[in-house]
This record gives structure tokens, C-alpha cells and sequence, in this order.
């Protein structure tokens, strides 16, 4: 008879789990250590900037969250929703924590991904991650109220699920697609991104399935969304803008001369006609959609009037119109904003105040009065997710306040800003190592490296080709570039196996050496 004190054991026993907690942490010492400063410093970002930072979208993401029953024109509601799953608890320092937490992750995956299945050894696959974990302005993104960073994790995370294993199942396919799903569906550049996986998985062979299966489990949810962006807005489309978006593409260069618009009988092109020469227009676009002027039908900001289907397809034709009529304008636009990337230095783009949301300001942020969904502000609405924001008396008026700044975190990560940042031109060597990985590979038709490097340069390239130029853009390039360059880069530096596995045992040598008989 068995006792229960004869029955083994099959919890492991509290020291022998300490045991194994560490030996993974002396394993991966390098990459512990440089994730705990990297935790430190945006520590050090929560404490100086309570409780979060702010852009302009920042407050229409926020009022998706509050008034969850109607899609946005002018975006996918994506991060609204995760801010609406966040709401109970609260807290814009909720949200900026688990943000951060998101960048760690990425570093994680990249780590993992290099030190696991590429086999480089723990210093280098650190070395791939240290751009995410100690650019400044990566900590100054994932403290704002924005859906970059959440973006960034999503999209590593279908890349290195794609590149970790050999082989692809129509379960892992499934997974994958609704990965690319919620990309899609947090900024609107996630579909091209499922098109560029399931072109990868068909070079590498597949097979129908799980190719199959992962456009079925992207393209239902997404499907979704769009019907419900139908039952509010009209179309059966993601948002209203793209064609505005790609008109302010095209406000730089356009000549209604030139693209043969008929003032009398195309009353609504003519209207979005810019009556100043090209060499005199403003060096951005947005000014051509957000303020417009000149008596364009686009007025100043409000999503309600200027994002509607009837705005939207006329803006989409004009601009595709002045594409076709002057693609050599169009193409020296799109290479001059592709090249913005790679400078030295971070010149001031498009303008003042939005280079400056890219900082780490030095005073407290109060939140905007703009109108809102339903009848309400963009101030009440970030009260009424997190009622603890402060408030202050600004001009006899009670304010509401974004960001209270503390003293002296802030101050070190204003200084630190000053200092430690990814250059352009060193993103532009990555993709340029990338490059050189594909080609080295081009038997295999660019081998692993290719779809990293290629998610990277889509996402340099796709603002530039149909909105402009914005340093956030650029950042969920950086850790893909990162893992392209790194792969290149794998056979010079590659872990080597242990000797368990590379040596024979005793008895196989013996077996190899013994002659065959007959």
C-alpha cells in the first residue's frame, strides 16, 4: 500500500526553484543587469512626470475610451480599447507603467529571439536590444497617452513568433493572424504588415494552412471592426482619412494646372486646389489639413466635419490625381522625408510645437478645452477616466493637468534626453547591414533576415509615402532593424554548442570506428 508520504513529489521544492531562478539569472547576467537600469530610468521618467505625457492625439484616444460606443473617423480604436480595458482602475500612471513595461518586452523579445533560436551569445543579443531599452526618446514615448508603443510590441511580437519556429502550424498561423488583427486595428498600417508576413510565409513554403488560417483569424476580426465602422459612419472601411491623409501628402507639390482640374465642372476638386505656387507653400503638409487656408474646403481641426466619407473621397481622388499627373514631384517628396531619417542631428519637424511634445518638457502640462464626443471637452474627458489628475487656476479659470513635473527626476531626464538617443544616421546603418544580410542570402531569397528588414523599412517608408514625416514614426523600426542587422551579423559571433551535443559519446565513437562487416 502507498502512503501519501510515499507519493512523490511533484511541486518543485522552494530552494530548488530559487536554484533555478539563479542559474537563468547567471546565464543571462548581462541582460539582467542592463534591464534593471533600463527599469531605473523610466522609474525615474514616473516620479518626474506624474502621471503621464501628452500629444495631440493623445485626447482622442482617450474620449474612444469614454465614450466606447462609436468608432473614430479619423483612427482605429484599438488603443482606445486598451485604455477602456485600464479604465476601472483609474490611472493615466497605469497606463504609462504597463506602456513601459511594453518596451521591456520588446528588448525581451528581441534578447530572447537572437540569444534562443539565432544562438548569439548574451552580450550580443543584449547589445541588439540596448536601443529600445536606453534611447530617450523610446522612455519619452512610452510614458505618453499614445499607441506607438503598444504598436511596436505587437508588431516584434508577430516577427519573432514568424521567425522562431521552423515550422508553421494553422494553429500558430491562427495566433499569428490575430496578432497582425490587433496591430490593425491600433494603427491602421498593421494590414500592409499582414500582407508582408503571408508574402514571407509563401517564400518560405508554409504551406496553404497556416497561411490560410492566419488571414482568416486577422481578416474576421478586422471585418468586424469595419461593419461597425459602417453602422456609424457610412463605409464599410477602418477610418474616414486616408485620402485626407494622403491629400496633405500631396498639398506640397499639387498644381490643379497640371492635373487638369476643371474649375467649372469639378466644383469639389477644385475647391481643395492651393491658389500659392509650390515654391512658396509651407514646408508641411499639415498646415493643408489640419489649418487649411486659401479657401480649401478643410477648415481648422475638428474630426466631426472634416473626417466625412464625402470629404474623405474627394480628398483620396485629388491626391491620387496629382500622384499620377506628377510622379517626379511626388517621388523627390517621398525620398526627401525617407532621408529625414537618417540625419545626425533632430532638426525641427514639422514644426516647433510638435518637435517639442517630443521632449521632456520642463513645466507642468495643462490639458487643452477642445471639443469632444457627445457634447464634452478633452479636459473632462481625461478627468473622467482618472478623477486624481490635479487641477490648477490658470488665468482665474480651474485647469485640469496633464503632467506635473517633480524636481529633480525631471531635470535628469531632461539631461539625459540631451544625451543618450539613437542617431538617424546609426538606424541608417542598420538597415544598410540588413541590407547587405539579405543579399548574402539571396539563394535563400534573404533567408530570416528578410522579414525583419523589410518590416523596418515599410515602416520608414509608409509615413513618408502617404502622410510625412514624425519622429514616432520611426521607432517601431528600430528594434526590427536591430534584429535584421544582428542576424547578418549571427556567423561572426555565433554561441557555439555545447560539447555534450558537439562530441560523440564514447560508445557512438567506438560504433563509427568499428569496421562493417560484410
Amino acid at each position: 500500500m502507498v502512503t501519501v508520504a510515499d507519493r512523490p513529489r511533484l511541486d518543485t521544492p522552494p530552494a530548488g526553484r530559487k536554484a533555478r531562478v539563479l542559474m537563468f539569472l547567471r546565464r543571462h547576467r548581462v541582460f539582467a543587469a542592463v534591464l534593471a537600469a533600463a527599469f531605473l530610468l523610466r522609474l525615474v521618467t514616473m516620479l518626474g512626470y506624474g502621471p503621464a505625457l501628452w500629444f495631440n492625439d493623445s485626447y482622442e484616444y482617450v474620449s474612444g475610451a469614454v465614450n466606447p460606443d462609436r468608432p473614430s473617423a479619423l483612427r482605429p480604436n484599438g488603443y482606445s480599447f486598451w485604455l477602456l480595458l485600464l479604465r476601472p482602475f483609474h490611472s493615466f500612471g497605469l497606463v504609462a507603467l504597463t506602456q513601459h513595461l511594453m518596451g521591456l518586452g520588446v528588448a525581451a523579445l528581441v534578447y530572447a529571439l537572437l540569444y534562443a533560436r539565432f544562438r548569439l551569445p548574451g552580450w550580443a543579443a543584449t547589445l541588439a536590444a540596448v536601443p529600445v531599452l536606453f534611447d530617450a526618446y523610446q522612455i519619452q514615448l512610452e510614458h505618453m497617452i499614445m499607441s506607438d508603443t503598444m504598436f511596436m510590441l505587437l508588431v516584434v511580437g508577430v516577427v519573432t513568433l514568424v521567425l522562431w519556429h521552423r515550422t508553421v502550424t494553422w494553429k500558430l498561423g491562427a495566433v499569428i493572424g490575430l496578432l497582425l488583427a490587433l496591430t490593425a486595428l491600433t494603427r491602421s498600417i498593421g494590414l500592409p504588415i499582414l500582407a508582408l508576413v503571408a508574402v514571407y510565409m509563401l517564400v518560405k513554403r508554409a504551406g496553404w494552412k497556416p497561411i490560410a488560417a492566419m488571414v482568416a483569424a486577422c481578416g474576421i476580426p478586422v471585418a468586424g471592426y469595419m461593419a461597425w465602422f459602417a453602422s456609424a459612419h457610412g463605409p464599410f472601411a477602418m477610418t474616414n482619412s486616408d485620402g485626407a491623409i494622403l491629400y496633405m501628402r500631396t498639398a506640397l507639390f499639387a498644381d490643379c494646372t497640371k492635373m487638369g482640374v476643371d474649375k467649372r465642372t469639378e466644383l469639389e476638386l477644385a475647391l481643395l486646389c492651393i491658389s500659392d505656387p509650390p515654391e512658396q507653400r509651407h514646408f508641411s503638409g499639415q498646415k493643408y489639413l489640419w489649418w487649411a487656408e486659401n479657401g480649401q474646403r478643410f477648415h481648422a481641426f475638428g474630426t466631426g466635419a472634416t473626417f466625412t466619407p464625402e470629404m474623405n473621397r474627394t480628398a483620396g481622388e485629388f491626391a491620387k490625381r496629382a500622384i499620377l499627373s506628377q510622379p517626379g514631384d511626388y517621388l523627390a517628396l517621398v525620398a526627401g522625408d525617407f532621408f529625414r531619417a537618417f540625419h545626425w542631428g533632430r532638426p525641427r519637424f514639422p514644426d516647433a510645437k510638435t518637435y517639442l511634445q517630443y521632449e521632456f518638457p520642463p513645466d507642468t502640462k495643462v490639458l487643452p478645452v477642445w471639443s469632444s464626443p457627445k457634447g464634452s471637452t478633452t479636459d473632462r474627458d481625461a478627468q473622467a477616466y482618472d478623477p486624481g489628475l490635479p487641477t490648477a487656476v490658470i488665468s482665474e479659470k480651474q485647469r485640469v493637468v496633464g503632467t506635473d513635473v517633480h524636481d529633480p527626476w525631471a531635470s535628469f531626464m531632461q539631461g539625459y534626453q540631451r544625451v543618450v538617443r539613437l542617431p538617424g544616421i546609426v538606424l541608417g546603418a542598420l538597415l544598410l547591414v540588413g541590407l547587405a544580410g539579405v543579399a548574402a542570402r539571396r539563394r535563400t531569397l534573404g533567408g530570416p533576415v528578410l522579414l525583419p528588414w523589410l518590416a523596418a523599412f515599410g515602416l520608414i517608408l509608409a509615413p513618408a509615402a502617404t502622410a510625412e514625416f514624425d519622429y514616432r514614426y520611426l521607432l517601431p523600426a528600430v528594434p526590427l532593424a536591430c534584429l535584421a542587422a544582428a542576424i547578418s551579423l549571427r556567423h561572426g559571433v555565433r554561441r557555439p554548442r555545447p560539447l555534450s551535443r558537439a562530441l560523440p559519446t564514447p560508445a557512438s565513437a567506438s560504433a563509427a570506428t568499428t569496421p562493417r562487416r560484410g
